[in-house]
């Protein structure tokens, strides 16, 4: 009896031994301001691993166990660079990351050289995939179509004929908003009236926000992320600013109504993911107090899609502890042209933004 227990226990020993092991990196900040984003990759690339070993794949006929390889670059190019490395010298064979232009770009020297493959979830400066790597991938826009749609929305739907801009001198802040400028003097019918930089670790922007109150836009657009813009909208309100808050990807995140606090509850700020689709469609939201730190809790209510009289609805994308979350996806009821369905309450702050998987754009409301 204790010979075939031993037996049994050395068989299984032998298989776990037998699984290849497939190391992929994932390279993000999980240090600075930009943490919780960059926890967030991490977090997704454990999933996929996740799902990977419990589905027991094989390659070439070999169990292989899966192995997720996480380091933090802290958002600084430096140390990007050594991160990169140390993920190559590790032996991935694929990485996700990394979050930030301006650690992406670099690190993809490294990785192109080793021959490894980089998957950019975030990465939106076009210089990244222009040049020429075929290790080098990204999943979103790139700022040459984010600045452009951005203008748009700002001079054909906003109306706005005075726009300040604002940037925190990153390698993403500052290409999206340098792109941002080049489009709406491409479009024309607006004026910028202010151009302002700062940094993605400041906290006090009332010196320059006190320059452009002098000049009255009636939009400031910001290249950076949610960690800045959240103060930002504070000390907007402060000011009394009425201005329409106009920003990128980096800034529609599940944080800013934490960051931003009462100063997102007053039609100022508007955030977009440019969809590859024409459809839009309009979802007003509202963090759910019973929500923990790493999971908000949305409240469905109807949305529309722009230009019809179709309604468009969803399930929330996440669930509040305790309920099941489940798969964002648009579905199409018919609807009658009502009053409410044609345009959202003026006390609405709008954020759009879009995901590959539903390739469609929702406008929210933070209450």
């Amino acid at each position: 009896m204790r010979l075939s227990v031993l037996a049994a226990a050395l068989a299984f020993t032998a298989s776990v031994h037998a699984q290849t092991p497939v190391r992929i990196g994932s390279a993000s900040p999980l240090s600075g301001p930009s943490a919780h984003q960059g926890k967030d990759i991490e977090n997704g690339a454990r999933l996929a691993i996740d799902d990977l070993n419990a589905q027991g794949a094989t390659i070439g006929g070999k169990k292989v166990k899966w192995v997720l390889q996480a380091e933090d670059d802290g958002s600084d190019p430096k140390l990007g660079t050594a991160v990169a490395q140390k993920l190559v010298d590790g032996g991935v064979v694929a990485v996700v990351g990394h979050l930030n232009s301006g650690t992406t770009v670099p690190a993809s020297k490294i990785y192109n050289s080793a021959g490894i493959p980089q998957i950019s979830p975030a990465a939106t400066t076009p210089l990244y995939t222009h040049q020429g790597y075929k290790t080098a991938f990204r999943v979103v826009a790139n700022d040459d179509l984010v600045g452009r749609v951005l203008a748009s929305y700002a001079i054909g739907t906003l109306k706005a004929k005075k726009i300040a801009i604002i940037d925190d001198r990153t390698a993403f802040g500052q290409g999206l908003a340098d792109q941002f400028a080049k489009d709406v003097k491409r479009t024309g019918g607006a004026e910028i009236v202010s151009r302002q930089f700062t940094n993605d670790r400041a906290t006090d922007f009332n010196a320059i926000l006190t320059q452009i109150r002098a000049r009255r836009p009636d939009v400031i657009f910001y290249g950076g992320m949610d960690a800045t813009a959240g103060p930002m909208l504070k000390q907007m309100q402060a000011l009394g600013i009425k201005a329409t808050f106009v920003s990128g990807d980096g800034v529609c995140s599940e944080k800013l109504p934490q960051l931003a606090g009462a100063a997102l509850g007053d039609d100022r700020a508007c955030a977009w993911w440019p969809a590859a689709s024409t459809h839009r469609w309009r979802r007003a939201w509202r963090p759910s107090a019973s929500a923990t730190a790493s999971a908000t809790a949305w409240r469905s209510r109807p949305m529309r899609r722009t230009r019809t009289t179709r309604r468009w609805r969803s399930p929330p994308p996440c669930a509040p502890p305790g309920r099941p979350t489940r798969r964002s996806s648009c579905r199409r009821s018919r609807s009658s042209n009502t009053r409410a369905s044609r345009a959202p309450s003026r006390s609405t702050p709008t954020a759009t933004c879009a995901t590959p998987r539903s390739r469609c754009t929702r406008t929210a409301r933070a209450g």
